[in-house]
């Protein structure tokens, strides 16, 4: 209880610097609303060509009569949008921070500025490119970890009773975890903090 209070406090600090740094919120709302338009795409793009993908994947099914056929694949498309929306919902915040690191290691160091007593900012002391690296091979890790988890917990779902009770709450916790770590990956990696160490310090 005591880190859940710290944890909060920590975060109406950070709301109170973005009120009054209104212009840096528009600043860092660039990135999301990119990966937005990007994962809106994919899914529209699912929703039209999902069903004949299906029928392209299942040509054994070609030969069912009415009405199996339809059922069969109507049921895989719904199955295969879930999945897809389910995993835009895992990696989203990875993959805005990937297209986010220039903008987010900006305001990370504007806000460590702010805060800091002397005003010094820590650094890695790594070049652009090296940190840029560094970033989406974490966040492809990251990406891969919850990717497993949201299959695991997708087939855990169709479960009689747990899966529409245990298994969601489960599905927060794991989605929970994972924002966490995303969200500090910016700042814990410019103080040379790889991500085992960070996966173990948010354990």
């Amino acid at each position: 209880m005591r880190d859940l209070g710290t944890g909060f406090r920590y975060l109406l600090k950070g709301q109170r610097w973005v009120a009054r740094h209104g212009k840096q919120y528009e600043f860092g709302l660039i990135p999301g609303l990119i990966t937005l338009v990007l994962y809106v795409a994919a899914l529209v793009a699912l929703a039209i060509w999902g069903e004949a993908f299906v029928s392209w994947s299942t040509p054994f099914a070609d030969d069912w009569s009415s009405p199996w056929q339809g059922l069969f694949r109507g049921f895989l498309t719904a199955v295969l949008f879930a999945l897809g929306l389910l995993l835009s919902v895992i990696t989203f915040t990875a993959v805005t921070l990937l297209i986010g690191q220039p903008f987010y290691e900006s305001l990370s160091e504007k806000v460590d500025r702010d805060v800091s007593p002397d005003g010094t900012v820590p650094v890695s002391g790594l070049p652009l490119w090296r940190e840029l690296l560094i970033s989406a091979r974490d966040s492809l890790r990251i990406v891969l970890r919850a990717a497993l988890w949201g299959v695991l917990l997708f087939a855990l779902g169709f479960i009689p009773v747990l899966g529409q009770t245990v298994v969601p709450v489960i599905g927060v916790f794991v989605t929970g975890f994972f924002l966490t770590e995303e969200l500090t990956a910016v700042a814990l990696q410019r103080r040379r903090v790889e991500l085992p160490e960070r996966l173990t310090l948010l354990r």
